[in-house]
């Protein structure tokens, strides 16, 4: 399979996922109902690990096929289209805007079917779960019609982050476009990902949606791909979102250890406190004289302490004086 090393151990979902068969979480729902085995034997495990280049994966008594490489579409989405490959209501879905498109891919979030614009589709699995996880904050932004004018306040709240049923939202950027007498444009920018998000935001500020456009994903523009079409992402722009996910990932690893070690430093700080604060008295110090002298025997044999560090050592560069040590000697 594509991007497997032989003896690589790979979680059995992402295997059949990286088929192109399903996607993750469908994957995941056939394993639970005992439709996979691996070698013959049935899996009910999420966890399970196999080789793909040893292990013989079948689903439903069939062979998964090869890998697939992996493949981004953008589609402009008309209104009245489910962002989904199926709906068990009978709606049209966004596969019927795909013709051209052999391999499966699946949709990156989602559009509610009376909103327009930019999806993602890809069979990257996990590069379009981290581009809708919240902890990477992935920016979408959204033109919309809404009914009235907005007011400076009312903008400055929804840009502090307006309160909603499911909690407090985050800080949004917003732009006025252009205005009329019943409506206006508004450009708005935000990093979650809630359900019907920014109709609830606009909403809690008195400004019901009329029509909304997702014009950006990312590093992703819509520019000017006509509604209903679609086309294949640049190597430039799948790269731009591989190094969105990977700059965000590399951030919040830095955060770890930056914690970690402020962290042991409290630690080190606690282990270390004067005795006076344990209610211990501390011994009377002896001042101790320092006599330079030489010596031709190694320094750790004696138990004295090491000035600068000897020749030959590893250590530091060696100077003229590098043989000379002090030696402790009770008062």
């Amino acid at each position: 399979m594509r991007g497997t090393i032989f003896g690589m151990q790979i979680r059995l979902q992402k295997v059949i996922a990286s088929s192109g068969l399903a996607s993750r979480r469908k994957a995941e729902a056939m394993i639970a109902q005992g439709r996979v085995t691996v070698n013959g034997k049935v899996v009910r495990e999420l966890g399970t690990r196999v080789d793909p280049a040893r292990d013989h994966v079948k689903v439903d008594g069939r062979h998964l096929e090869p890998g697939q490489p992996h493949v981004y579409v953008m589609l402009n989405k008309p209104k009245g289209f489910v962002s989904s490959l199926s709906d068990p209501e009978g709606r049209p879905t966004v596969k019927n805007l795909l013709p051209g498109v052999s391999v499966r891919v699946f949709p990156v979030g989602r559009l509610d079917s009376d909103s327009e614009g930019l999806m993602l589709l890809t069979n990257h699995g996990d590069l379009a779960q981290a581009l809708v996880h919240p902890r990477y904050q992935v920016p979408k932004t959204y033109l919309i019609k809404v009914k009235g004018v907005l007011a400076d306040e009312e903008i400055k709240s929804l840009e502090r982050g307006v309160e909603l049923e499911d909690g407090v939202t985050g800080p949004a950027r917003v732009k006025k476009v252009r205005k009329a007498e019943q409506n206006s444009w508004l450009e708005i920018t935000i990093h979650e990902g809630r359900k019907h998000q920014v109709k609830r935001m606009l909403e809690a500020v008195g400004h019901p949606v009329s029509k909304l456009i997702r014009v950006r994903f990312g590093p992703l523009a819509l520019r000017d791909l006509a509604a209903g079409e679609y086309r294949y992402l640049t190597d430039r722009e799948a790269n731009a979102l591989r190094d969105l996910v990977r700059s965000r990932t590399n951030s919040e690893t830095g955060e770890q250890h930056r914690s970690a070690r402020n962290k042991a430093r409290v630690s080190s700080r606690l282990t270390r406190r004067p005795v006076e604060s344990l209610g211990v008295e501390r011994e009377p110090r002896v001042r101790q004289a320092h006599h330079p002298t030489r010596l031709s025997s190694p320094v750790e044999s004696l138990g004295v302490e090491r000035s600068q560090a000897e020749p030959g050592r590893g250590i530091g560069r060696a100077t003229p004086h590098s043989s000379r040590v002090s030696m402790r000697r009770s008062a």
